[in-house]
């Protein structure tokens, strides 16, 4: 069965209202007269139907991962990762012989810096248990998104202080904030990926349909990607050998507050299921081209041929940033479109 219908509420006696079933759903559930559904209040009042006799989905709730201390400590850091993208709950790792300090060390980096709501509750020389404690209703998909694009434009805003200021520490600093972005798409992709599993949990974690979950999986990974680019320049900063002449600082600063305002106004354009400003923010990808190129062409010739390579890369992360804001809008586009033509 797919599709809405309408069912007419009729009473029977004094006070019991009825509705009756679709007998295609019926079927396709093989229920019968007499057989018991389960009826669930959601948090915006709708009410979800379910067999009684309909299996759980089998939650993954725990792993046991075994390593040798020959094993790489990054390979390790990555099967971790997957686990907690896929669902599970409890990880625990457990070593031949035991974990090495590298592997230790590594693990303990990772989990502290990239997997979102876990904690290691128990280490010992050759077992160490990560376990999830942040459950689907704490921190929504769209809660986790909006601070995820906060800290990103931060980011970029912080890489365009470093610039100008030539300040080395805050440049460090906008490197070290990436993983917190990090932290919240694997977030993100953990919550999306249990959804598509079981849509019972779409409306838990905050969205309202199948369609939702692919269009904010995509949306967070253009967010990781400006966040990223917001990272490169400032390695890129790091590697300056002389402050930007102040004609050529002026455009790439013009150039970062246009492609600032485009990805705030993509975002502010998402949680607004705003077609029209996600449309025109698309209409503003030829004035960050412009601008580009106008950078290009203010970029010493002569001089430390280091600095000239690293500001054409500024300039164009800062292209990118623009490129994944539009991204993100042609998304919000095809979100509300269906919306937009009503009107």
């Amino acid at each position: 069965m797919n599709g809405e219908e309408i069912r007419k509420i009729q009473v029977t006696g004094k006070s019991t209202y009825i509705v009756s079933l679709p007998k295609r759903w019926v079927t396709e559930m093989k229920l019968k007269a007499g057989d018991g559904v389960l009826i669930k209040k959601q948090e915006d009042s709708s009410l979800l139907i379910i067999p009684k006799g309909l299996k759980e989905l089998e939650k993954v709730e725990e792993v046991e991962v075994r390593f040798s201390p020959e094993d790489d400590p990054y390979a390790m850091a990555r099967k971790i990762v997957s686990l907690y993208l896929i669902g599970y709950n409890l990880i625990r790792i457990v070593a031949e012989e035991r974990i090495s300090a590298e592997q230790r060390g590594l693990l303990r980096q990772f989990v502290r810096k990239k997997l979102m709501g876990t904690e290691i509750i128990s280490d010992s020389p050759n077992e160490m248990t990560i376990q999830v404690l942040l459950s689907h209703p704490e921190l929504s998909v769209l809660g986790a998104l909006r601070r995820m694009s906060t800290v990103s434009a931060s980011m970029l805003v912080d890489a365009m202080t470093a610039l100008e200021k030539l300040d080395l520490t805050l440049a460090k600093d906008v490197i070290e904030v990436d993983d917190e972005v990090d932290r919240f798409s694997m977030y993100i992709i953990r919550q999306l990926k249990s959804a598509v599993e079981d849509s019972r949990l779409i409306r838990e974690i905050g969205l309202n349909t199948a369609r939702d979950c692919l269009g904010c999986r995509l949306i967070t990974k253009s967010v990781e990607r400006i966040a990223d680019h917001a990272g490169l320049i400032a390695e890129k900063i790091l590697r300056l050998k002389k402050p930007v002449k102040k004609n050529l600082l002026k455009k790439i600063v013009a150039m970062s507050a246009s492609a600032g305002s485009m990805f705030e106004n993509a975002v502010q354009s998402l949680f607004k299921l705003d077609y029209k400003l996600a449309d025109e923010i698309i209409e503003k990808r030829e004035i960050i081209e412009s601008l580009e190129n106008e950078v290009i062409q203010l970029i010493p010739k002569k001089g430390f041929p280091g600095d000239a390579i690293n500001l054409r890369l500024i300039a164009e992360s800062l292209r990118r940033v623009a490129e994944y804001s539009t991204d993100i809008s042609e998304i919000v586009l095809n979100l509300t479109v269906t919306t937009a033509i009503k009107k």
